[in-house]
């Protein structure tokens, strides 16, 4: 199982499917994800598909989006 790390180009990920956010900005900037073969996640600037991407675990973007769903970043966008 091929592993990715952090600040990889996004474009040298091959085999996954990027998704957006259906609230997308109307310029269609926004982060977008793809799941990782062995429960990774990528995520990248969409304004830049070719840029890096970040890679975490599986257990780090459940904390992170339990954190999201406690409000614990509210502050951030503000």
């Amino acid at each position: 199982m091929q592993e990715f790390a952090n600040g990889v180009r996004a474009s040298s990920i091959p085999n996954v499917i990027w998704t957006k956010s259906r609230k997308t900005m109307e310029q269609g900037q926004c982060v977008e994800t793809a799941a990782l073969p062995g429960g990774g996640v990528a995520i990248r600037n969409s304004r830049e598909p070719d840029g890096p991407a970040l890679v975490y675990t599986r257990a780090e973007m459940v904390a992170f989006l339990d954190g999201v769903k406690g409000n614990e970043f509210d502050h951030l966008v503000v």
